[in-house]
């Protein structure tokens, strides 16, 4: 059941939870995020980042899009990181459903004139826009963020949201991109948080949600976060796991054979995801 973000997230903040958004990098990756989220039935969000749509190919979309239209659970195909008009447009032509333009690096008012234009653009074809206001951290992810956090401004963006048209908001609160050392802690600053969803109404999304304490990121939810978007996570376990499997039988070269564990491990950090944002057999709320 393929939906816009909108659409989408519109039920998760009704019912308080939120949906994760994986990104998918090749289609073993695509298979097990699929086959794991429609045995929880639980709504999903696989995401594309322009480095990634650049490796894989507009093709690909195809297969995807594929997947969703014949699924039982709600699935929304979402552009990450848009950096331009050109991926924006690139990503409507292949059939997402939602676009992310990131000019959060620009200043505030080039990013605000950016966005308005790509609001009305994606709207004028019935395709959600997420955009960033403030800047999440960088853990060396080809994802960007910056090199220190760049907390969202309340007033700021309650002011943005009104300018722009936008969806989705997503929020810098204390994520990054990418893996954190293990010398370092992350802590989302919830009282950042509860101010933001004090004043705007619309669906956050939390960036980098990647190696956050599960506890914060469930508090998360309370306070108006709806969408959590998750690369590394699901990207380590997969290449660690195919890199054991291939370390322990040099002989394999069949697919069939090569990822079947990686895809388990997948799955398992799918259902683990999936369970932490109260997703779980949450497909039922949406109208089949």
């Amino acid at each position: 059941m393929l939906m816009t973000m909108k659409e989408l997230l519109a039920v998760a903040k009704e019912h308080k939870f939120a949906v994760p958004a994986f990104n998918i990098c090749n289609f073993d990756m695509l298979k097990a995020i699929m086959e794991e989220v429609e045995a929880q039935d639980a709504p999903v969000i696989l995401e594309i980042h322009p480095d990634e749509i650049e490796y894989l190919g507009d093709c690909f979309i195809a297969t995807v899009r594929e997947y969703a239209l014949k699924s039982k659970v709600p699935v929304v195909i979402h552009l990450d990181h848009g950096g331009s008009i050109y991926d924006v447009m690139r990503a409507i032509r292949n059939g997402y459903t939602s676009v992310m333009i990131d000019a959060s690096l620009a200043d505030y008012e080039e990013n605000k004139k950016i966005t308005k234009e790509v609001v009305e653009l994606a709207h004028t074809v019935g395709v959600s826009v997420e955009a960033e206001i403030g800047t999440i951290g960088n853990n060396g992810s080809a994802e960007g963020g910056a090199a220190e956090i760049i907390y969202t401004d309340v007033d700021q963006a309650e002011d943005f949201v009104r300018a722009t048209g936008i969806d989705t908001l997503a929020i810098a609160i204390g994520t990054a991109h990418g893996l954190y050392p293990k010398n370092i802690t992350p802590k989302l600053n919830i009282d950042l948080l509860k101010k933001l969803n004090d004043r705007i109404a619309l669906p956050f999304v939390l960036h980098g949600g990647s190696g956050n304490p599960d506890h914060e990121v469930r508090e998360s939810v309370k306070y108006g976060v709806c969408k959590v978007n998750l690369s590394s996570d699901l990207k380590s376990v997969f290449f660690d796991s195919v890199r054991n499997v291939l370390t322990e039988n040099p002989a394999m070269y069949e697919p069939n054979q090569v990822y079947v564990q990686p895809i388990e491990d997948v799955k398992a950090v799918v259902r683990h995801k999936l369970t932490l944002l109260n997703t779980v057999d949450k497909a039922s709320f949406y109208q089949r």
